[in-house]
C-alpha cells in the first residue's frame, strides 16, 4: 500500500515529497486588498449557493491532485444522490495504512485567517458582547470562507468551495417551528447553531474588507456558517481548522480513521484498524451517545449511535449533582438494550433526597469517595421510589415527544425542509425510550 509521489517510511514517520505552490502561501500581517471585495460586480465566476445547485465534484478532484493533495490506492468519495458525498475504499487497507496526505498550505484555520486578515476588534467586540468569545477563532475562519468566496474563480481555494455542499439541516438552518417540533435538548442546542449564526452575521457590520453585498446577504452568511461548523473541527493547539479532502470523511461511531498533524502542519489519516475493501472510510465527529448534538452542529442523524441522552433536564445544575454524575453524555439510555447508565439512578437518588439533606450528603460523600458499598446500599433501599421516578419520567417524556412529532402533521414540507429529518430524530428517541419502557416494567 503507497500513495502515488515519492514517500518515504523514516522510524514510523511518514515522509511526502510535495512541492510548495505559491497560490496558497500567505502574506502574514497584511489585509485582503480592499479592491478585491467587490468580485461580484466583475464578471469572474463565483459559487452559486443556491440550495438545488450542484457540487462540481470533479474539477475538485483534479485540484486536489495538482496541489499536492495525497491519496491511497482504493480511495474514492461516493454519491448515490450527487448531494452527499463520503469516502469509501475499493482496496483492503491493513492497519496503519497511509489514505490521504493534505499539505498544510491547503489547509484553512482559524490561526491562518487571522494572520491574514488582521484583528477585526470590533467585531471581537460584539461578538464578546454578545458571550460568544469561545466562537471568535471560528469567526475568523468564517470570515475567511466569506472573502474566498468574493474572490470567485480567482481564489486558490475556489474548486473546493465549488465542491461543497449547498443545503444544510444543521440548526442555523432550521426555522422557529423547526425548534417547536423537537424535544428540549435537540431545540436548545439547535437554537444555540441559530443564535451563534446570527450573532456572526450581525458582526459583520464591523469588517471593511467585505462588499455590502456580502455583509448583507443572510443566506451568504448562512452558508459559510455552515461550512466553517459542519467541516471543521479544532486541533491538539485549540486551532479551529477545515481540511479540503479531509472534510469529506464522514462520520461513524465505529471509525477507520485515525488523522494527524505533522511538525510542519500537513494532515495524515491513516487506518486505525483492517479494512477491507468496499468499506466506509470514516472519522467521529463528536460523542455518539448524543445524536442530538450532531443534529444541531451538523444536520444528520446517527441512527448507529449506541444511546442518546435520557431527558433529564436540570436547567441550573449544582457543582455537586455534576459530581455525582449529571451530564448528557453520561446519563444515557441505550438503544437496542433498554439499559440505563447508572448515572441515571444516581443523579435521580441524589434528587430524591433532596428532602432529606443528611442522608444526601451522606450518598453523595460515598460516591465521591468511592464507597461502592454505601452506595447501593443506598440504591437498594430507595430503589421503589427511584424507579417509580424513571418510569414516570419516561411515559411523561413519550406523551410529550408525541405531542411535538404531531405538530409536523400535514405541515408543507416545502416551508420546512427539515421537517423530515426532525421527525426522524424523534423516532429515534421514541423507539430507545419505548425500548428503556419495557425494560423497566418488566422488573417493576
Amino acid at each position: 500500500m503507497k500513495f502515488s509521489g515519492s514517500i518515504v517510511w523514516l522510524g514510523g514517520l511518514l515522509l511526502v515529497n510535495v512541492d510548495t505552490v505559491s497560490a496558497f502561501q500567505v502574506q502574514h500581517g497584511v489585509r485582503p486588498s480592499q479592491s478585491l471585495a467587490f468580485r461580484l460586480s466583475t464578471k469572474l465566476s463565483v459559487i452559486n449557493i443556491d440550495e438545488s445547485a450542484p457540487r462540481e465534484i470533479g474539477a475538485f478532484d483534479d485540484w486536489a491532485a495538482n496541489y499536492g493533495v495525497q491519496k491511497a490506492a482504493g480511495f474514492q468519495l461516493t454519491t448515490e444522490d450527487g448531494l452527499d458525498f463520503s469516502v469509501m475504499t475499493t482496496q483492503d487497507l491493513p492497519a496503519e495504512s497511509p489514505v490521504l496526505f493534505v499539505p498544510n498550505q491547503l489547509i484553512l484555520s482559524s490561526t491562518k485567517s487571522f494572520e491574514e486578515i488582521g484583528r477585526m476588534e470590533d467585531a471581537e467586540r460584539r461578538l464578546v458582547s454578545a458571550k460568544a468569545s469561545d466562537h471568535v477563532p471560528q469567526f475568523y475562519l468564517f470570515l475567511k470562507i466569506l472573502y474566498e468566496f468574493e474572490m470567485g474563480e480567482q481564489s486558490a481555494w475556489y474548486p473546493w468551495l465549488n465542491s461543497l455542499p449547498r443545503y444544510y439541516s444543521n440548526g442555523a438552518s432550521m426555522t422557529p417551528f423547526c425548534f417547536d417540533c423537537l424535544p428540549p435538548l435537540a431545540s436548545n442546542l439547535a437554537m444555540g447553531e441559530r443564535i451563534r449564526f446570527i450573532q456572526f452575521f450581525q458582526a459583520l457590520k464591523y469588517v471593511d474588507f467585505l462588499s455590502d453585498y456580502t455583509k448583507n446577504s443572510k443566506e451568504l452568511a448562512k452558508w459559510a456558517f455552515a461550512v466553517v461548523y459542519t467541516r471543521g473541527f479544532k486541533t491538539y493547539d485549540g486551532d479551529f481548522t477545515i481540511v479540503p479532502v479531509g472534510d469529506m470523511f464522514n462520520h461513524g461511531t465505529e471509525t477507520e480513521l485515525d488523522v494527524n498533524f505533522d511538525e510542519n502542519g500537513n494532515y495524515f489519516a491513516y487506518t486505525s484498524r483492517d479494512v477491507p475493501a468496499g468499506s466506509p472510510l470514516r472519522m467521529m465527529y463528536g460523542d455518539p451517545t448524543n445524536p442530538s448534538h450532531l443534529l444541531a452542529r451538523y444536520g444528520f442523524l446517527d441512527e448507529s449511535s449506541p444511546a442518546t441522552f435520557c431527558k433529564i433536564m436540570v436547567p441550573r445544575p449544582s457543582q455537586k449533582l455534576k459530581d455525582i454524575g449529571y451530564d448528557e453524555s453520561r446519563m444515557v439510555f441505550f438503544k437496542d438494550t433498554g439499559d440505563v447508565s447508572p448515572e441515571v439512578y444516581d443523579v435521580l437518588l441524589y434528587q430524591l433526597l433532596e428532602s432529606d439533606p443528611q442522608n444526601q450528603q451522606a450518598f453523595y460523600n460515598a460516591h465521591m469517595s468511592g464507597d461502592y458499598n454505601t452506595k447501593q446500599q443506598f440504591h437498594e433501599h430507595y430503589y421503589p421510589q427511584t424507579s417509580a421516578a424513571l418510569r414516570d419520567h419516561v411515559d411523561t417524556f413519550l406523551q410529550d415527544l408525541e405531542e411535538l412529532s404531531n405538530k409536523g402533521i400535514g405541515v408543507d414540507i416545502s416551508t420546512h425542509p427539515r421537517l423530515p429529518l426532525i421527525m426522524q430524530h424523534n423516532e429515534f428517541v421514541k423507539n430507545t425510550f419505548l425500548t428503556v419502557r419495557s425494560q423497566l416494567y418488566e422488573y417493576a
